[in-house]
């Protein structure tokens, strides 16, 4: 019986030389005269174990890890095309502790399939949703997805329910579903991961986010920075277009649905819906004031749904399952499952997908392991570049998108960065304001100006210069950028400043100037 044999492709295991790694295995296949076969698929989301190297078994499939290339022809060696032990060995797949304590909904296939095969995604239940969702009308849908209590992934956990029967019910005559994967927060990945690992869930999302509103056409706003992403979309799209997923009637419904992949130039700010709509018309990426939303006049000035990569790939599963089935996960408000992403400074970085609930204590220790340096936490940042800095104080803190906004906080893209006690706070916000500066589109004066002094500010508290007065000039910046802002840029920086402020004092101290000797 052919052997297979499961290499990723996804871009954190090619950047640690996972291509290498394959060459080296059809190396020995060929040498040896073995009947095997690599299957290059997604990410299992455990970055400090890639490149994951499985082998299917009579027992199950089996990890190695990290594998090298010069790791190759000793794991052939210890037979491991048969399961056999090695150093590298890390036992059944799904046994990993890191992925058995999780709950993988929206993330059930990455990692497991071709993320090209569209047999691989009708075996491990792709479709089902599309199906079910065909036999339903129009507001039959919204209704599950509003009844499954799903909100937005992307930032805002705006119910996407709600968006959806907005642009539904809205007059004209086109309306487009446009899918957020403009991923620029530092320390996220989930998009890139399910546009590299399983593209058909995407694609499935947004067709049944278009029977929903009406949409025929769908738009996949990315970044340059994804060029691996960019080509597993286009390939999974010309398949599902040849297999009569996409086109002028889906699966022969009827129903019109297509797509295309559109890359942006890597500015930060286009991950604001607005600023996304102005760059997919090829303009340039500047906020636009609100209102009209997008969901009344969005691209084209026409209706739209914009919702992230997460949001529309979380839809098929609650289609197939149903909206009870999805509710019974999370807490409060926050219903379904969430797929954290650690990073920073820590022992185990990766995707991990649980309902929500869990507390940042748990998160960053349990489950990330601590600091990589073995040294203990000092500051955790949730919610990318803009999300606010908690201190150990808060770990308690459930993984909820009320409970987070109760401590001044943001789950945002769920983004979890770890810093060390060697970590300068008045540097990470001095950094905030540099990166709104840099970052800012421009529009507005409280995100252009107001980021440009903060720099200055914060540099006058670095240099002990009047600290107690500069510090309170940098806390009014805040306030004023917090309320004065057109979009999230602006409005959100002031975030991580504040709580930078707040949590760690003893980091704003003065520092006075060092006379020149005499």
């Amino acid at each position: 019986m052919t052997v297979t044999i499961f290499v990723p492709r996804d871009a954190a295991a090619l950047a640690l030389g996972a291509d290498k790694v394959a060459t080296a295995i059809a190396q020995e296949i060929e040498l040896r005269g073995l009947d095997a076969r690599i299957v290059r698929n997604g990410s299992r989301g455990m970055a400090w174990l890639e490149p994951l190297v499985e082998v299917r078994t009579s027992a199950g499939r089996m990890a190695y890890g990290p594998v090298r290339a010069s790791d190759v022809a000793s794991l052939f060696a210890a037979g491991f095309v048969n399961g056999g032990d090695h150093a590298l060995c890390l036992g059944l797949t799904k046994e990993i502790p890191f992925l058995r304590q999780q709950t993988r909904l929206t993330f059930a296939r990455c990692g497991v399939t071709d993320p090209l095969s569209l047999d691989d995604y009708r075996h491990y239940q792709g479709l089902k949703g599309l199906e079910r969702a065909l036999s339903m009308t129009a507001p039959e849908i919204v209704q599950e997805v509003t009844d499954s209590g799903l909100r937005g992934r992307g930032g805002a956990g705006f119910p996407t329910g709600i968006k959806w029967k907005t642009v539904a019910d809205a007059p004209g005559p086109q309306k487009y579903i446009v899918c957020n994967a403009d991923e620029g927060d530092s320390g996220t990945f989930a998009d890139r991961m399910i546009m590299e690992g399983d593209p058909f869930v995407l694609i499935e999302g947004m067709i049944i986010a278009g029977l929903a509103t009406g949409a025929t056409k769908g738009y996949l706003y990315t970044r340059s920075e994804y060029p691996h992403a960019i080509q597993t979309m286009n390939e999974a799209i010309e398949i599902a277009r040849g297999a009569g997923i996409l086109g002028p009637s889906v699966l022969g419904s009827g129903h019109a649905f297509d797509m295309e992949v559109r890359a942006g130039a890597g500015a930060y700010v286009c991950g604001e819906e607005t600023s996304l709509l102005n760059s997919l018309e090829g303009k340039r990426g500047i906020v636009r004031a609100k209102p009209p939303l997008p969901a009344l006049q969005g691209f084209l000035g026409r209706p739209t749904v914009v919702n992230n990569v997460i949001s529309l790939a979380s839809v098929p599963v609650i289609l197939d399952r149903g909206a009870a089935f999805y509710r019974d996960f999370g807490m409060g408000r926050s219903r379904g499952t969430i797929p954290i992403q650690i990073a920073g400074n820590v022992k185990y970085g990766g995707l991990f997908e649980t309902a929500f609930g869990l507390t940042l204590g748990q998160i960053v220790e349990e489950i990330g392991g601590g600091t990589a340096t073995g040294r203990a936490v000092k500051a955790v940042q949730v919610g990318g570049p803009l999300g606010a800095y908690f201190p150990r104080a808060l770990f308690d803190t459930p993984f909820d998108y009320e409970a987070f906004a109760a401590k001044d906080g943001l789950i945002g893209h769920a983004g979890v960065v770890v810093f060390d006690e060697m970590a300068d706070m008045l540097k990470q916000a001095r950094f905030a304001m540099e990166f709104c500066a840099i970052e800012s589109c421009g529009k507005c004066t409280p995100c252009r100006i107001g980021s440009t002094r903060g720099v200055e500010t914060a540099d006058k508290i670095a240099m002990g210069i009047e600290p107690e007065k500069n510090k309170a000039l940098l806390a009014d910046l805040c306030n004023t950028m917090k309320f004065g802002s057109l979009c999230a840029l602006g409005g959100f920086t002031p975030y991580p400043v504040m709580s930078a402020m707040t949590h760690f004092p003893d980091d704003f101290a003065p520092t006075p100037l060092v006379e020149a000797a005499e």
